[in-house]
């Protein structure tokens, strides 16, 4: 088996970078792939939400997916290992260390980028783009945790295309049903599975796949 991989990066912190990782990560299991999540994150929240959540489902079959901590060195070796046994392979990048996350977008396949619809996330995230363009890995913007003001978020669409990165059709609101679910390490795909929240972020899950999917059409 031959996993896809994706990094999640923005090196600005307080995007909902690792709520958007876990989010994704369940749902991808949910519909049947084995992913390990890669937190390599100084902060290590991934790996704590994934210790509540080992607690909350009392080691339930199906509970993962799988989280490891990991020191930045080591994602390339990691890497390797967990796309030996998996359907996808997600890697939570640090948000201010240029080395490590430079390493993680390397080894992926496609970097997914949050960013928030202002105009200070946007210039914020240039940093981002950059490293990646350095490394050659394709970007997806995602606008995340948008308001419902749909002319701010049409106008930071057309502000995200001066930037010639693909923006994801689908953009993730700003739902309290995300933190909610984070505490007990669930996700509101499973505390509120018909919910807007879920909807969202399902819909997200189809549409990176497909990126990566394609992706890996072009590199055979």
């Amino acid at each position: 088996m031959s996993a896809k991989v994706l990094a999640i990066a923005q090196q600005k912190g307080g995007v909902g970078k690792t709520t958007l990782a876990a989010h994704l990560a369940v749902a991808w299991s949910k519909a049947g792939r084995k992913v390990t999540v890669l937190d390599v994150d100084p902060q290590g929240s991934l790996a704590a939400w994934s210790a509540a959540r080992s607690k909350t489902l009392n080691g339930a079959a199906g509970a993962g997916p799988a989280v490891m901590a990991i020191g930045g060195w080591r994602v390339a070796t990691e890497v390797d290992r967990a796309a030996a046994a998996n359907d996808i392979v997600i890697i939570d990048c640090p948000p201010h260390a240029d080395t490590d996350a430079r390493v993680a977008m390397r080894a992926a396949g496609l970097v997914l980028v949050p960013v928030q619809p202002s105009p200070l996330d946007l210039w914020a995230t240039q940093p981002t783009l950059d490293l990646a363009t350095r490394e050659k890995t394709p970007i997806l913007l995602v606008l995340n945790r948008v308001p419902s003001r749909a002319l701010l978020t049409a106008a930071m669409i057309t502000s995200l295309g001066e930037y010639r990165v693909q923006v994801a059709r689908s953009a993730i609101g700003n739902r309290i049903a995300f933190a909610d679910s984070m505490v007990s390490g669930l996700t509101a795909i499973e505390t509120r599975p018909r919910s807007a929240a879920s909807t969202e972020l399902r819909t997200l899950a189809r549409q990176v796949w497909t990126r990566l999917s394609d992706q890996a059409g072009l590199e055979a």
